[in-house]
């Protein structure tokens, strides 16, 4: 497993980064078997593992603790905050009020005393960022983070908390986790290049953008419990990746590769990123997985793939998983 230095900070992070959304209620439920996945990532060189504590309401940071136990020290553990857990309006957001309890209770699942990258899972448009990187900041210098960083932020939003830390003078976000992949290349038009700016480091998420990618059955019928509405033919944009989907894997047969291969090598090739998240639910999943970590594409590849989905391009929008309150919020943009 190759390395890469994650955002100038020095740490030095595998290509790969193991996923744990998938460990626990969202996905894998019997414990031993999640660890058994998070031991094999390790032995076959994953150093990085990221999770978050709204993953089955904190079930998967207690999987994570409990595989890490006896080997912390040589593990990057990434975890975030932002999401709802609990009925009060404060048990969530962005606020430091809300921020110095998530990273303590976060720091009690997972069974360690520091988190090695701390991540704002979400834009909060109620809290001020100099509000957010001040609180981040200050758990940095105390010891319980060693660096900070945003997922799925806008590239405005990147730009402007670059400037507010400089001119506050907090410690500014060293990474950035965007959703990526061959079917969802918005990434590409502005929050890749901002990041790539700013020295920040880039882990991605969703390469197989939600199971499109996987080579498996995608019809609605046999998603029922994973969001059917996702794949859905009858909606326009799922029928475009339908058959972006169809020309991809052609791709894929005439390249000697699978899709789920192409589709890593896909991400990994982009000068910006620094790691790909992988999200496994099996122990079969994350093997054929590993089987593509050496795998990279030729320009005549990527150039193919580029004349399949344009770069920059999102072919179902729903996909980039943000929605600006000007947008989603009616009254924002009436008098």
């Amino acid at each position: 497993m190759q390395r890469r230095i994650l955002g100038g900070t020095g740490i030095s992070v595998s290509e790969y980064a193991l996923g744990a959304m998938m460990l626990g209620a969202w996905g894998n439920t019997d414990h031993d078997d999640c660890v058994r996945i998070v031991h094999r990532a390790l032995d076959a060189g994953i150093n990085f593992v990221d999770t978050a504590d709204v993953y089955a309401a904190g079930e998967s940071e207690e999987i994570v603790g409990k595989a890490l136990k006896g080997r912390r020290e040589d593990i990057v553990l990434a975890t975030k905050f932002f999401n709802s857990m609990g009925p009060d309006a404060n048990h969530g957001g962005n606020s430091r009020r809300w921020i110095i309890r998530a990273v303590e209770d976060s720091l009690r699942r997972l069974g360690t005393d520091y988190l090695d990258l701390y991540q704002v899972h979400r834009p909060d448009p109620a809290t001020d960022l100099d509000e957010t990187l001040s609180a981040l900041s200050d758990l940095v210098r105390s010891g319980k983070v060693r660096a900070i960083g945003t997922s799925t932020f806008p590239a405005e939003q990147l730009v402007e908390a670059q400037w507010t830390a400089e001119r506050r003078g907090h410690l500014r976000f060293r990474t950035e986790q965007p959703p990526y992949s061959m079917l969802a290349r918005g990434a590409e038009r502005g929050v890749l290049p901002t990041a790539q700016r700013y020295g920040m480091g880039v882990l991605t998420w969703g390469p197989l953008s939600a199971g499109w990618l996987s080579g498996r059955d995608l019809s609605a019928s046999s998603r029922a419990g994973l969001e059917s509405q996702k794949f859905d033919l009858s909606v326009p944009e799922n029928a475009r990746k339908a058959e972006a989907v169809a020309a991809l894997s052609k791709l894929a047969a005439e390249a000697g590769l699978t899709l789920p291969h192409l589709a890593t090598a896909f991400v990994r090739s982009h000068p910006a990123v620094t790691s790909v998240i992988i999200g496994p639910r099996t122990l079969d999943q994350l093997d054929n997985m590993l089987e593509g970590s050496e795998v990279t594409l030729g320009a005549d590849v990527l150039d193919r793939i580029d004349a399949i989905v344009p770069p920059g391009t999102d072919l179902n929008p729903a996909d980039s998983y943000y929605l600006p309150p000007a947008l989603a919020d009616a009254s924002l943009r009436r008098r």
